[in-house]
């Protein structure tokens, strides 16, 4: 299993507009195959910060998915970002 999770940095007076923009992505990311979770979210409280957590079955589920990324209108909006990959060996129940 796959998480990657982090944050997007873009202009806080697009943030928002740019978390609408993303729906489509999230729609189509669950139900994608392999996907567990997708989510774009606007922070509570930083303006400019975008959250994002995905959950992948496998590597070549997230890669079938991804493709080659954001297209560059979509790069050109994002001004920094710390998004990490984390590859999780097990899961268990709380």
């Amino acid at each position: 299993m796959l998480i990657i999770a982090g944050y997007l940095l873009a202009e806080p007076t697009d943030r928002d507009t740019f978390v609408a923009d993303g729906a489509n992505a999230v729609t189509m990311a669950r139900s994608a195959p392999g996907c567990l979770d997708f989510s774009i979210a606007a922070d509570t409280v930083d303006p400019a910060r975008i959250n994002i957590f995905e959950r992948w079955e496998s590597e070549d589920e997230l890669l079938a998915f991804r493709g080659s990324g954001p297209d560059s209108d979509t790069a050109a909006r994002i001004l920094g970002a710390d998004v990490k990959r984390y590859v999780i060996a097990s899961v268990e129940e709380p």
